[in-house]
């Protein structure tokens, strides 16, 4: 049976916010920052839905 790409596990990715590992596709979001355009920022469902903080470790800017 072949997988969909929602369910496709990538345990390497980490939520920027948090931490946690994002590993299945679909559950996460990622985008460089908006700042400098250098940093891939991930965030978790979770974190995106409470709009925590996010901080690009390329530039230091701050985003929800």
């Amino acid at each position: 049976m072949e997988q969909s790409p929602e369910t496709t596990v990538d345990s390497k990715k980490l939520c920027t916010t948090c931490g946690s590992s994002v590993v299945y596709a679909g559950t996460f979001v990622e985008f460089l920052c908006p700042n400098c355009n250098q940093d891939l920022i991930r965030r978790c469902e979770k974190c995106k839905n409470l709009s925590n903080n996010y901080k690009c470790s390329k530039c230091g800017f701050m985003g929800p």
